[in-house]
Formats: C-alpha cells, sequence, structure tokens
C-alpha cells in the first residue's frame, strides 16, 4: 500500500506540474481537448495507457 501510495503521488506531481509551470498553455491544451469527438479522445487514451503499461514493464526489468 505504501508503494501504491508514493506512486499516486508521483502521478499526481506529473500531472500537475504543466498547469503549474504553463496555465495559459494548459488552457488552451484544454480547449483543444474540449473540440474532439469521443472515439479520438478514448483512441488517444488507450495509447496512453499502452504506453504506460510498456514503461513499467521496462523499468521492472522486462526485457
Amino acid at each position: 500500500m505504501k508503494f501504491f501510495l508514493c506512486v499516486m503521488g508521483m502521478v499526481m506531481i506529473v500531472e500537475g506540474l504543466p498547469y503549474f509551470a504553463f496555465p495559459q498553455k494548459m488552457r488552451q491544451m484544454v480547449a483543444v481537448i474540449l473540440g474532439l469527438d469521443n472515439a479520438t479522445l478514448r483512441r488517444f487514451g488507450f495509447f496512453l495507457m499502452l504506453s504506460g503499461l510498456g514503461v513499467v514493464y521496462l523499468a521492472m526489468g522486462g526485457f
């Protein structure tokens, strides 16, 4: 559980950093995202999940 909470904390840091560092650019990005259709957002989300799975796999020494 301690490891899980550490990972969640790191995710929150990484997710919040662009909003802190570049608030105006993030507003523009959110506006672009709002204009995308559901199918495009799903494909993007699926790609991100696969990429994250790949990073975890490589980080755990699996190759």
